[in-house]
């Protein structure tokens, strides 16, 4: 039997699940009501305020301030739109927009907005069109000779343009509270092994190659410099540092991020670190040192202490010591003290290292050339400290200090003129950073040799493509320039401020009304029985995956934010060290599933915990230098192992939710240096494996490129920049359209698999020959997502139709595939997930069949199926394990990542048809 043409497809006979052209028809009239529906949304949502709250309870803290994106159904507010922002009792919050996405009819889709002045003390406000307030004190930005001036209006920030001091200096009031910002690295040629070895250190020193202004105000100011860590002549590990500053601030925040570009088996990194020196103007009696702990724990110090000592100064001045604050006249204390006090020792140098994510130590001594002692410890610190006195300083803090361990907090030199800061991003107490390929290959030298390997643990192994080269990390710092030594009370919420940057958010309900990411989810619901129960289990399934992060300490620098791939039930332990097993790498989108997860809760808990594996899997499983930039590594036991450098792991689809919710630059730049990303095709061949024609060579203007895995990579990237109005915004859009409209062309839509890909005018040639190519894997790294995006924004009614096509039938029968192209999809997997399809197609065409399947497949398919799936751990303990804990060993992030986006998709498209 040949099969029909896809042209020819209306009048083919209905199969179960298929739709009638009658139903084709409906759908249209659907269309049409529907856009009627979205133009009335659009009228109400121009007028109804978005109501803004923060993510967590405590409000804006100690923060400089917020921002947050926001979006707007199609049609609802026009580019040029103002907006204020106002408290839930009408006060009026100072606020500066820019858009961050339009939609295709040019009104705004997503905005960002940054708020400082006036957030304080409240804990819910209006956004609504219309004329910002303007801040009491604007920030301001300027620009002479070789350096750039911001003025928050407290403080005044000094920026350098050239040399090796991105931060000239820091003032308040005229007092200088800092200056010579500076990077530092420490780099060894060779690693020390076991009982033997000399390795030694070098110094290199962070070097700026330019500076510019992003933002200037009123509310919000940014400035990007980049630059190479350099010594003599060589200049490598390049960096990127943002500095953010709000009007009316006494702090600002770093963005830190550096890309590996050096030798895996000679450069090792020692110390990676931001310095700043701290003018010291005060009496050392009146010096102080302030070192968070765990919790709102502080190490209370002063440079040279009066309590404790064998005379007493007085109890006034005691106390007033150990609060910050000035001390009296030391001729009005005690004499006994007074005329002893060149004999206190002063305590000048502090450091607090956080080796592990379990443990840190405190240590201090008086000076160089002598010796520390323990000023104490404990378990996960802060990653917080001040150092200055009662005429002013500087109190500095690291994000995620015990879960990107080893990090390090150095205080040195306050008894003297000047104190020198260091926040370590990797301690140089710690091991080298070791980032060399963790075997020796055994033997796979022939593709052959290496598809035996993947067959046994699943890694697919080639030489020399186990590398670092290119991946990046991206670290978060704050500063704050204090007027005088902070309270306790102030110090605890500058700490709070550092671990937790408060988050200002749209809830799920202003989120789902504006149709964005494909309409694809909806606030959570549980008024029925059915739906608390699928309820139930997506809070089961993110409650696991947190614990397990926990439970397995899957922290450290390279490693936070990722999860891992499957489990071990015989060790209790997920194979952590076996091939593909291990670090899961976005494997089958569990940064999606957790995104769609916030998307409609709301939850502070899941925004944390995805944002920290987009900051990951964006950075640390993507290259973004060398001859693979554009290109993410399938999942292995390092994040840079496996052979596989692929699209559909470097995806913009990941990154879009974490960039229009909360405008992050680093993540915006990400996205931005996809856009050319289909050139890699030329560079390495992702079939090259399994390619049965032994003569292919990539050819710029037939590249075999998939419809699946690597076209939505690209439609996400080409997406991202068009809708941003980015620099190649014209070419993505072309491309967008350009791949659309020679997809849908092919004889068999999307299930032909793939196609000949034009660089030179990003089109795919069409096909002569209906082929049938269908993987379990197409479908399950963002295409979903995708094609439902693009279809309610680009109208290519053929490309809908393809995609409708695909939907309908990759769970049908084999029967039903076979009527339907000539031939069946062969073995398949994944049904549960794939549940979603039937879901989109049913809905979008009114198909009681296709929505009836839909939840058959979710409910009985693979995965996590409703007859087997026991929802529950068991207990672990010793000696099965090596820490106590629990496990459910039917738990795999793939089931996981597919089960969590259908449950959340099936429930936004068709839950008002969930059986019971």
């Amino acid at each position: 039997m040949s099969p029909i043409p896809r042209r020819n497809v209306l009048k083919a006979a209905a199969v179960a699940g298929a739709a009638t052209p009658f139903s084709w028809l409906l759908a249209d009239n659907a269309q049409q009501a529907a856009a009627a529906d979205k133009a009335e949304t659009a009228d109400k949502a121009a007028d109804d305020p978005v109501n803004i709250t923060w993510l967590e309870d405590g409000g804006l803290g100690a923060a400089a301030g917020s921002t947050f994106g926001v979006p707007w159904p199609k049609g609802a507010q026009p580019a040029d739109q103002k907006f204020a922002l106002a408290t839930a009792d009408g006060k009026d919050v100072p606020l500066q927009t820019w858009a961050t996405a339009y939609w295709p009819d040019g009104s705004l889709k997503w905005t960002a907005h940054a708020a400082a002045e006036g957030l304080d003390g409240a804990t819910a406000y209006r956004l609504t069109a219309g004329e910002p307030a303007a801040p009491a004190k604007k920030v301001t930005v300027s620009e002479s000779g070789g350096k750039i001036t911001v003025d928050t209006g407290v403080i005044k920030a000094v920026i350098g343009k050239d040399g090796g001091k991105l931060v000239r200096s820091i003032t308040r009031g005229g007092t200088e509270i800092a200056r010579d910002g500076r990077l530092v690295l420490l780099r060894q040629g060779d690693i020390d092994d076991g009982d033997h070895g000399s390795a030694k250190w070098e110094r290199f020193d962070g070097e700026i190659s330019g500076a510019k202004v992003e933002q200037k105000g009123p509310v919000r100011a940014v400035v990007r410099i980049d630059g190479k860590h350099r010594k003599g002549g060589r200049g490598w590990l390049p960096f990127s540092v943002r500095l953010y500053f709000y009007a009316g601030a006494d702090s600002f925040r770093m963005v830190h991020t550096i890309t590996f570009d050096g030798d895996q088996g000679k450069d090792f990194i020692r110390g990676l670190g931001v310095r700043f020196s701290v003018p010291m103007r005060d009496e050392a009696y009146d010096r102080h040192i302030r070192i968070a702990g765990e919790g709102k724990g502080f190490l209370t110090e002063a440079v040279k202490g009066v309590t404790g000592l064998r005379r007493d100064p007085g109890a006034a001045v005691r106390k007033a010591q150990f609060k910050g604050e000035k001390l009296p006249d030391p001729a009005t204390w005690d004499q006994r003290v007074t005329t002893r006090l060149h004999l206190i020792p002063t305590w000048g140098d502090y450091t607090l290292s956080q080796l592990s994510a379990d443990g840190f130590t405190l240590r201090k001594r008086t000076k160089p050339a002598h010796g520390w002692i323990p000023a104490g410890g404990g378990g996960r610190a802060s990653g917080f400290g001040y150092v200055g006195g009662v005429s002013g300083g500087l109190s500095f803090g690291l994000r995620d200090f015990w879960e990107k361990f080893p990090a390090q907090l150095d205080i040195r030199g306050a008894a003297g003129d000047e104190a020198e800061v260091t926040l370590w991003l990797w301690s140089p107490e710690a091991q080298p950073m070791d980032l060399r390929f963790y075997h020796d290959g055994m033997g796979q030298d022939t593709y052959a040799e290496q598809l035996e390997g993947l067959n046994i643990t699943y890694e697919d192994y080639e030489p020399k493509f186990g590398t670092p080269y290119g991946i990046a990390r991206t670290s978060e710092l704050m500063f704050w320039a204090n007027g005088a030594t902070p309270s306790a009370e102030t110090l605890v919420a500058q700490a709070a401020a550092v671990r937790t940057p408060p988050q200002l958010a749209a809830g799920p309900a202003d989120l789902a009304r504006a149709k964005v990411f494909g309409g694809l989810f909806a606030p959570v619901d549980r008024s029925t029985a059915a739906k608390a129960k699928i309820e139930d289990h997506l809070d089961f399934l993110f409650t696991y995956h947190k614990g397990q992060a926990e439970q397995r300490r899957w922290y450290g620098f390279w490693d936070y934010g990722d999860i891992m791939h499957t489990y071990d039930e015989d060790r209790h332990q997920w194979r952590y060290d076996v091939g593909g097993y291990a670090w899961d790498n976005s494997e089958l989108s569990p940064d999606l599933w957790l995104w769609y997860a916030y998307l409609r809760s709301g939850r502070a808990d899941v925004f944390r915990f995805v944002e920290a594996m987009t900051r990951h899997t964006g950075e640390v499983d993507a290259y973004h230098l060398g001859k693979w930039a554009g290109l993410g590594t399938r999942h292995g036991v390092q994040h840079f192992a496996d052979s596989a450098k692929q699209q559909r792991i470097s995806t913009a689809v990941y990154r879009r939710p974490y960039y229009f919710l909360t405008a992050d630059e680093r993540v915006g730049d990400i996205m931005s240096a996809l856009v050319d990303s289909d050139e890699t095709f030329l560079v390495l061949d992702p079939l090259r494996k399994v390619r049965t024609d032994p003569d292919y060579e990539p050819d710029p203007h037939a590249l075999d490129i998939g419809f699946g895995t690597d076209w939505s990579g690209l439609a996400g990237a080409w997406l991202t920049e068009w809708e941003r109005r980015g620099p190649k915004a014209e070419k993505a859009e072309a491309r967008l359209r350009g791949t659309m409209e020679t997809i849908a062309a092919q004889p068999n839509g999307f299930v032909q698999g793939s196609g000949l890909y034009d660089l030179s005018t990003g089109k795919y040639a069409v096909a002569t020959e209906a082929k049938v190519s269908v993987s379990h894997l197409s479908a399950v790294f963002g295409l979903v997502e995708m094609c439902a995006e693009l279809i309610d924004l680009i109208d290519v009614p053929e490309f809908k139709e393809a995609w409708l096509d695909y939907c309908r039938y990759f769970n049908a029968t084999k029967a039903e595939q076979k009527a339907r192209y000539g031939t069946d999809f062969g073995s398949l997997l994944l049904f549960q997930g794939h549940s979603r399809l039937d879901a989109y197609a049913g809905a979008r065409l009114k198909d009681e069949a296709l929505i009836k399947r839909a939840w058959q497949k979710f409910s009985g398919g693979d995965g996590y199926p409703d007859a087997t799936t026991d929802w529950r751990t068991v207990e672990l303990e010793g000696p099965d394990v090596l820490e106590p804990g629990v496990e459910a060993v039917w738990v795999s992030t793939n089931s996981t990542a597919q089960y969590g986006l259908a449950a959340i998709q099936n429930l936004a498209l068709i839950g008002d048809k969930l059986p019971g």
